[in-house]
């Protein structure tokens, strides 16, 4: 027989919904669904669960599909390790796809992940209602949930288009296969639950910190409405987030990240996922991801400031392409916040200086385990959202100041582009140098239309020199590479294997 692989949508804490007639004898000595969701406390306990996946989300997966996929991260190449990974493939544009479907892990993780998120939150949903406790939390444990499946399903509509739409729990093996959702459905779901979300949960001032808050949704929100191109309607939910005064830039660029133990859901926090140093399970590890490989102790050291450095082998992942280290403007002084420089002296280039992803390296005490928290929205993207939403709308005069604050803590002078075209290669512009390495790079190609343009030209000039693009001398791109440059990935082939609607 084969083994069921829809765990998202049929665990939740090992619990199984019971049957309510009289008959039904539900062990009070066994935590099920029946005897579970009681009280307040279950409540919370749940929807804490239901932020988890977050975690795994960014730490291991969002910035292999989001950002190394894309033309601003590549794959540093050790041929010392001579092994070929699914992440080449992503950075390749050569994921291995047949029928819709592919077999590529980082694919299928990222799907479980979002789905144990619905799964979480679904079980909350179905159950809150039915359960007396003040009607202030629980609104704000519907808002968070509600907040949490229309996120996973923006992530799952973005990377595959259209999904099964589960809106309630999973019970049973044929309640798990569902026909895909069309792209208009998940969408109209996705504003529902965002707009829900928006008016249950509590502002930033009062909301308890990591938690989405109001303003949170109506980013969200504001989000989707931007990939639709519904300018009028980003542009009312971005001008409430600034309106409500929650939110401001830290002064320093380099300040709107957090440490590893502090400036955590700082002022310019809409939200963050949480990672907390330490043996408890709270931990990430991204820096590590992002270096080149092999690094030694003494050169990984003065980036991690570790007691204990271990030797990195292996292949590097995330490299900044010079595609955009070029990019950034002159004078720009988040240049020298998001790219530093490491030289490698066991690499085989001639050239052994690599750059890599300092937005995110920050010192700590543990090899292999940080606590720095990671950005989903910040408030420089709202600014640079409404920019875009009112350029678009033809109101350059006053989509500048939204933008030029962006520009003025970057050390850059004012946008003065009345041009519509031109101001919207500028915003462009500065999303780029302003969001690198936050999993926002491959979604603008996408929702903006040039993601097939920008690829091909990118990936043609990786093939025209390797060298450029941390290959060693005489190496060259695979005969593949950059042959499956798609808008979408395929659902994954083990997922499919058990349901007859893929």
């Amino acid at each position: 027989m084969k083994k069921i692989t829809f765990t998202a949508l049929f665990v939740f804490f090992g619990l199984i919904s019971c049957n309510k007639d009289f008959l039904t004898v539900v062990p009070e000595t066994n935590l099920s669904t029946a005897i579970f969701f009681s009280k307040e406390a279950d409540f919370q306990q749940a929807v804490n669960a239901a932020y988890v996946p977050l975690r795994n989300i960014v730490n291991d997966r969002a910035w292999l599909l989001g950002e190394m996929h894309s033309d601003n991260a590549y794959y540093y190449r050790n041929i010392l390790f001579g092994a070929t990974e699914q992440q080449e493939d992503i950075a390749d544009f050569a994921v291995p796809t047949a029928n819709g479907v592919t077999s590529n892990t980082h694919v299928l993780n990222q799907y479980r992940l979002d789905y144990q998120i619905i799964a979480r939150a679904n079980q909350i949903l179905s159950s809150i209602d039915a359960v007396e406790f003040a009607a202030a939390s629980k609104n704000n444990i519907k808002g968070q949930a509600q907040f949490l499946r229309a996120y996973a399903y923006f992530e799952l509509v973005r990377y595959f288009g259209k999904v099964p739409l589960h809106l309630t729990p999973v019970t049973n093996r044929q309640e798990a296969a569902l026909p895909l959702g069309s792209i208009e459905e998940i969408y109209a779901q996705i504003i529902k639950d965002a707009t829900a979300a928006s008016t249950s949960l509590l502002p930033k001032p009062t909301q308890e910190a990591g938690r989405a808050t109001s303003g949170t949704a109506k980013m969200l929100l504001a989000n989707v409405y931007m990939v639709q191109k519904k300018w009028a309607e980003a542009e009312k939910l971005l001008k409430e987030i600034v309106s409500s005064n929650e939110y401001k830039l830290m002064p320093d660029f380099n300040d709107a990240f957090s440490t590893n133990t502090g400036n955590k859901n700082n002022a310019e926090s809409i939200f963050e996922v949480q990672f907390q140093e330490g043996a408890s399970g709270y931990n990430g590890a991204i820096i590590y991801n992002y270096l080149p490989r092999p690094m030694s102790p003494d050169e990984l050291k003065p980036i991690t400031g570790t007691s204990n450095p271990q030797p990195l082998t292996g292949e590097g992942n995330g490299a900044p392409t010079p595609d955009l280290i070029n990019s950034f403007e002159t004078g720009d002084k988040r240049k020298d916040g998001t790219i530093g420089y490491v030289t490698i002296s066991g690499s085989l280039r001639a050239n052994k200086n690599f750059p890599y992803n300092k937005k995110f390296a920050k010192t700590h005490s543990l090899h292999g385990n940080t606590g720095n928290n990671f950005p989903i929205y910040r408030y420089a993207e709202t600014l640079l959202f409404l920019a875009e939403a009112l350029t678009e709308q033809g109101k350059m005069g006053e989509a500048l100041p939204f933008l030029n604050q962006v520009r003025s803590r970057a050390g850059l002078p004012a946008a003065t582009a009345t041009a519509q075209a031109e101001l919207r290669n500028q915003i462009y512009q500065d999303r780029r140098s302003e969001l690198a390495f936050e999993n926002k790079r491959w979604f603008d190609l996408v929702r903006t239309g040039t993601a097939i343009e920008v690829i091909t030209a990118y990936g043609n000039r990786i093939k025209a020199n390797p060298v450029a693009y941390y290959y060693p001398e005489g190496a060259v791109a695979r005969s593949n590479a950059f042959s499956n440059i798609s808008l979408l990935y395929g659902l994954p082939a083990d997922e499919a294997a058990l349901s007859p609607y893929f």
